[in-house]
């Protein structure tokens, strides 16, 4: 019964996003329309893009598992740091700024801001570089926990059938439609979003009993205890590492910054700034305070994972909730796999191959290229994505864990101070560069154990994990661009007063657009 429910459900949703990819044919003709669609986003399409990129199955199955085990109902705060510092603070301080500069610039992806923005060349091909290396292993990671919940609905069913069959419909819509494909499936899978966290919320807790009986077992069962029903949890500087992380970090992922390129006008980043922030706070919010009722159920995190967790929570639910759930996983998964696939081949395209022709490319051309490099990019990711449930390979869960790390650290204070900063230089965005990308690698080689910095005093605390460096990667990129510009001010860009004239220039609006006072 629930492998039919699922079916059906599934069904139904695959047949939306390819009509939806059909449709949308006609805004992917050229090169702007197709990465940026052509900048006339609305505020509903451009928040749930940036929702639906944001919040993955990674987050759903993995984190909320991991981090509503580790920090009970605490883990909540993970969620609303999302919301009000990874959505609400982003629209507010990078939103309109970044339409505005990156429309003056001509600029399509961030490592074109980059290149245009501090006059390098040479910088626009070590952002794409990076874009590159990165963002493979991070798209990998979205099919992660895909194959527990897909071995309740469909039980026998290989897991490498759901990768394919949900990596080859992502690609189908991507190449027919571009942004404005991705742009609309994200907001019908950010409405199944809402609408199965909130049913898999009033599920699970009417499962135990209601919200008072829960919290009550939660703080007297066998393997809970007092601080997990607590406000701060059982770790409250850990839990204060992932919260900066998770939501700082998206100021500097390109996928994400890359939704403020494309949206229409002002109206629209302010309203837009509401809805984004209220989908974080039901999504992310509720995807954390379901995970802190882990530990209601008989688990053996160390034998089964973290990934086990919100499975087993679903597993006894009825029929219809299970289905509703693959599909959540599915839509949260899609979503952000369009956003990252699209973002690494218009990159690849625009940003390395492009520029390097000795001749102009056509547009068709350029087309053509960057939809060769999502099949190319979508069929590695599932590759990697089932070597890895295979194989288990430490290599890739580790490499995994260092992408967002290393792509926020390296991009995040380059590209804040570029929008507000006219004192900064290249040669402080190539440290910076550096300096993400370098720590990162050097946690990748303690975490596979070929560095071993356990006895090294404050180094042991910085690659303690993945998270901690991550969390530094980004401040100290933001003290250290600052203090590069005071030895560096030589190598300010030359036309930057001219960049910045884009926030100072004036337009006449019809008074049906504007009232004034």
């Amino acid at each position: 019964m629930t492998s039919l429910i699922t079916l059906l459900f599934m069904a139904v949703f695959f047949a939306v996003m390819l009509w939806i990819g059909l449709r949308s044919r006609r805004h992917a003709s050229d090169v702007n329309g197709f990465v940026l669609g052509s900048r006339q986003v609305g505020p509903w399409l451009s928040a749930f893009a940036y929702g639906t990129s944001y919040f993955s199955a990674v987050i759903f199955v993995g984190y909320a598992g991991q981090f509503g085990w580790n920090f009970g109902l605490a883990s909540t705060w993970i969620g609303l740091g999302n919301a009000f510092i990874g959505s609400l603070l982003a629209w507010l301080i990078l939103g309109r700024r970044t339409r505005i500069m990156t429309q003056h610039l001509s600029s399509k992806t961030m490592p074109d801001f980059f290149g245009t923005r501090y006059e390098s060349d040479k910088l626009r091909t070590a952002a794409s570089l990076i874009t590159f290396v990165f963002l493979i292993p991070y798209t990998a990671s979205l099919y992660n926990g895909l194959s527990r919940l897909f071995a309740i609905a469909f039980p026998g069913v290989d897991y490498a059938v759901c990768v394919i069959l949900m990596a080859a419909l992502t690609g189908v819509y991507v190449i027919l439609g571009g942004y404005m494909a991705t742009a609309w499936n994200d907001f019908i899978q950010g409405i199944i979003m809402l609408f199965g966290i909130v049913a898999v919320i009033a599920a699970v807790l009417g499962d135990n009993g209601g919200l008072a009986l829960a919290m009550e077992k939660l703080a007297t069962g066998p393997a809970g205890g007092w601080q997990y029903a607590s406000f701060l949890g059982a770790d409250p500087l850990f839990l204060l590492f992932v919260v900066i992380l998770t939501s700082l970090g998206t100021w500097g992922l390109p996928q994400m910054v890359g939704k403020f390129y494309a949206i229409k006008n002002e109206s629209s980043i302010q309203k837009g700034t509401v809805i984004s922030t209220l989908f974080a706070i039901v999504v992310a919010g509720g995807c954390y305070f379901l995970g802190g009722f882990g530990r209601l159920y008989d688990i053996d995190v160390k034998a089964e994972g973290f990934d086990a967790v919100i499975p087993r929570m679903l597993s006894s639910l009825p029929a219809v909730i299970i289905g509703v759930v693959i599909v959540l996983v599915l839509s949260a998964s899609m979503s952000t796999l369009s956003s990252l696939v699209l973002t690494s081949a218009s990159t690849m395209t625009l940003d390395l191959i492009a520029p390097r022709r000795k001749k102009p490319l056509a547009e068709k051309r350029q087309l053509l290229i960057m939809r060769g490099f999502i099949l190319l990019f979508i069929a590695v990711s599932a590759l990697i994505a089932i070597k890895q449930a295979k194989s288990r390979s430490l290599f890739i869960a580790q490499m995994m864990g260092v992408s967002w790390g290393a792509l926020a650290g390296a991009f995040l204070a380059p590209f804040l101070y570029g929008l507000y900063s006219k004192r900064t230089t290249k040669l402080s965005v190539a440290v910076c560069f550096l300096w993400g990308v370098g720590l990162e690698t050097v946690q990748l080689l303690v975490s596979l154990g070929v560095l071993d910095l356990s006895g090294s005093g404050l180094l042991s605390f910085v690659f303690k994990n993945s998270i901690y460096s991550g969390v530094i990667a980004m401040v100290g990129g933001l003290i250290l661009v600052p203090l590069c510009d005071l030895c560096s001010g030589k190598l300010r860009p030359v036309h930057v007063e001219e960049m910045f004239s884009a926030y100072d220039e004036r337009r006449t609006v019809d008074i049906t657009d504007n009232l004034g006072k």
